[in-house]
């Protein structure tokens, strides 16, 4: 295990032993420290580590059917099972209104099912719940491409590399767009 890695453990590892009751998703207490250090550090290979934690954190719900609602609709999604994965997703948004995660990933559904109006409603919510998720930003930006919006898609990746600098894939898609419109 790396300094680093063995570092960042400690430090997720204290964080959860000082705050028990913390909730798990948007609002877990572990995510500000990380989204801090997230921005501090330079190196893109700790940056994409931390982006796995903070994506791990989002994911996780304490309610254990919402959970098993977020992984079936995952599956489905994973299978190309669309509308079962859009039952999944809404069932969970029902259930628990307030998880950003859920609202995401019905996003990204409508976004693989080519709804763009509906997949950029779902992300309006998501980034109410939870203003640093890099994922909808993301996601909001490829929407935007799509819709042969390059301004408006330069903003959204703009946003997402503001919160997460270390998103090749948004970087990538950056400096296409900006190419494009010059």
């Amino acid at each position: 295990m790396t300094t680093f890695r063995y570092a960042l453990w400690l430090m997720m590892t204290g964080l959860c032993l000082i705050s028990p009751g913390a909730n798990a998703d948007q609002t877990d207490a572990r995510l500000d420290p990380l989204f801090a250090q997230l921005k501090s550090i330079t190196d893109h290979r700790h940056g994409a580590e931390l982006s796995n934690l903070i994506w791990a954190i989002w994911l996780e719900v304490d309610d254990i059917e919402a959970r098993q609602r977020l992984r079936d609709g995952m599956i489905a999604m994973d299978r190309g099972e669309f509308r079962s994965a859009l039952q999944h997703f809404s069932s969970l948004i029902q259930r628990s209104p307030g998880f950003a995660e859920g609202w995401n990933r019905r996003a990204t559904l409508h976004y693989l099912r080519g709804d763009y109006a509906s997949s950029a409603r779902d992300i309006k919510q998501t980034l109410l719940l939870e203003p640093r998720h890099f994922g909808a930003l993301s996601g909001l930006g490829l929407i935007m491409i799509r819709l042969r919006e390059p301004d408006a898609a330069i903003v959204a990746f703009e946003k997402a590399l503001a919160v997460n600098p270390h998103a090749a894939n948004v970087r990538y898609h950056l400096e296409r767009l900006r190419d494009l419109v010059q």
